[in-house]
């Protein structure tokens, strides 16, 4: 098994504060959430970032509520977007006639020092089903943080081998339920332990 050295040469929570302040500065840099305001839309923070917990993906989370699902008006701010930022991809998922009533807009972009980050933006109709359920879920994670549990879920995160992809939340599920301390136990409890449906977990 592979596991990339360079997450145990350096302090685990030294890499997840960098990376989290990286992000803070991108968003601030980039104007992703200044353009999505432009269309009257709230935009929350959720995630990875939202908790502090971001170490190999650097993805960041952001949920954007309208009072209803413009597509059009959606097109129009991933348009500006496009235009003024350095993104080399970006992928468009439409579930508004879903229990989801949402957009999805997945993209990467490219930083100044030329690392990929993935934005998943996803546009939702404020009032529908899934209206701050994640964003309770990530509150939920901050305040149950202890410091033996964050270093635990970042040190299971940086084990992770490159190229395999594990929702964050079902690290977190097996950490909160599990008491799961390493990647290998993490194997295990995915395979007897399965998420069936990561919306409606709680830690």
């Amino acid at each position: 098994m592979y596991f990339c050295a360079y997450f145990f040469n350096m302090d685990i929570l030294k890499i997840a504060g960098n990376n989290c302040q990286a992000a803070w500065e991108i968003l601030n840099n980039t104007g992703i959430i200044s353009a999505w305001e432009s269309i009257g839309a709230r935009v929350n923070i959720v995630g990875s970032l939202k908790s502090g917990l971001m170490m190999k993906n650097l993805d960041i989370d952001l949920h954007i509520y309208t009072d209803k699902v413009d597509i059009g008006e959606s097109f129009s701010v991933m348009q500006k977007l496009a235009e003024s930022l350095s993104l080399k991809e970006i992928n468009y998922i439409n579930l508004t006639d879903t229990d989801e009533e949402c957009i999805e807009w997945h993209t990467r972009y490219k930083d100044r020092n030329g690392k990929i980050w993935k934005f998943d933006m996803i546009h939702i109709r404020k009032g529908s089903k899934y209206d701050g359920v994640v964003e309770r879920a990530t509150e939920e994670i901050s305040r149950k943080l202890t410091p033996e549990i964050r270093e635990t879920i970042l040190r299971i995160k940086a084990q992770v081998p490159d190229g395999e992809s594990i929702p964050s939340i079902e690290i977190y599920h097996a950490v909160f339920d599990g008491n799961v301390k390493s990647y290998k136990e993490l194997e295990q409890w995915r395979r007897t332990n399965p998420l069936k449906n990561s919306l409606e977990w709680l830690p």
